[in-house]
C-alpha cells in the first residue's frame, strides 16, 4: 500500500485520527517513535525553529527541504503544510506537485490570507475552489489520485462573531468537500459545541486542531474522540514543548549554575533515546 492509501485508511480506521505537527526530521522521528500512525508538518512550527521572522517568510523551497527530511525520517505517511499554495491557482499546481515529488502522502492547503500587510481574512470562497481543482487535477497529472487534500479554513479564526464565522466555515468547508478535498480542517475551534456542530453539519470528513493556548482548557482528546471527527491536530505541541524544554535548561545554568537542576528537572535523554532517533 502507497502511503496516501495508507493515510487515506487511517483517517477511515481511526476516527480520529490524531497527528501532531513536526518541524524538522528529529522531532518527526520523536513522534513515530511515540507510537503516532502519522505526521503532520507545520509550516508555522518549522518557521519558528528555522528563525523565520514570521511562517510568510518560510519560501516554498525550504518548506520542501525540510518536508522532504521529515519524509525520509519515518516510515509513516506525512501530510504537508502547503500553506495557501503559495499563490494563485495558477502557482498551486507547480507547488502540488513539488510535494508530490518528494513523497508528501497528503497536503494542506488553506484560505487563510498569507503574504499580505497585516490584514486578517479569507480569501474569496470560489477562489479556494478553484485551488482546490487545481490541486486535485495537479495529483491525477502526477498519478497520485490518492494524494488526500486537506482544504482548511480560517473563517472562524478570522470572523468577529463566532456564530457567523460558524456558520460560514461550514458553508466553506461544504464547498472545499464537494470540490475534491478529501479533508477539510477548520481552525480555531475553541469549545466541544462547536466541534459537535461542525462534526454534524459539514457533509464529511473534519479536522480541528486541540492543544493550542486557545482551546488547550476547553478541548479534551477523549471527549472529541466522540465527536464523529476524522482527525485532530496538534499543531504546536512538539515546537512549544522544545521551547519550553530548552528555557527551561538554560535556565539551570543562567540563574542556578546548578547541573543537577537538569537531572532534578528530568530535561537530560539518555543515549539509548538519542539512539533511537538515529
Amino acid at each position: 500500500m502507497m502511503q496516501c492509501q495508507l493515510l487515506r485508511a487511517l483517517l477511515k480506521s481511526e476516527r480520529p485520527l490524531l497527528m501532531p505537527d513536526a518541524y524538522d526530521a528529529m522531532s518527526a522521528r520523536m513522534i513515530e517513535n511515540a507510537g503516532f500512525k502519522a505526521v503532520q508538518c507545520s509550516g508555522f512550527s518549522m518557521a519558528l525553529a528555522v528563525g523565520c521572522k514570521t511562517e510568510d517568510d518560510l519560501s516554498l523551497e525550504r518548506n520542501l527541504q525540510i518536508t522532504q527530511d521529515i519524509i525520509r525520517a519515518v516510515s509513516v505517511p506525512v501530510m504537508a503544510d502547503g500553506e495557501d499554495g503559495f499563490g494563485p491557482p495558477e502557482k498551486v499546481a507547480a507547488t502540488v506537485k513539488a510535494f508530490v515529488n518528494i513523497g508528501a502522502s497528503g497536503i494542506n492547503l488553506e484560505d487563510q490570507i498569507l503574504r499580505s500587510s497585516g490584514h486578517k481574512g479569507v480569501i474569496d470562497t470560489d477562489l479556494m475552489v478553484e485551488k482546490i481543482i487545481v490541486a486535485r487535477k495537479a495529483a491525477e497529472e502526477r498519478e497520485m489520485s490518492d494524494l488526500v487534500i486537506n482544504g482548511r479554513t480560517d473563517a472562524l479564526a478570522v470572523a468577529t462573531d463566532r456564530k457567523s464565522g460558524l456558520r460560514d466555515a461550514i458553508d466553506r468547508a461544504t464547498r472545499y468537500l464537494e470540490s475534491g478535498a478529501d479533508l477539510v480542517f477548520v481552525t480555531s475551534v475553541v469549545t466541544l459545541d462547536e466541534a459537535k456542530t461542525l462534526a454534524k453539519e459539514i457533509p464529511g470528513p473534519l479536522s480541528i486542531a486541540a492543544g493550542l493556548p486557545n482551546n488547550i482548557g476547553t478541548l479534551a482528546i477523549d471527549d472529541l474522540t466522540n465527536c464523529g471527527l476524522a482527525r485532530i491536530s496538534l499543531p504546536t505541541i512538539a515546537v512549544f514543548a522544545t521551547i519550553q524544554a530548552l528555557k527551561q535548561t538554560f535556565r539551570a545554568f543562567t540563574e542556578k549554575n546548578d547541573l543537577q537542576e537538569l537531572q532534578r528537572l528530568n530535561l537530560l535523554c539518555s543515549m539509548d533515546d538519542v539512539a533511537k532517533l538515529k
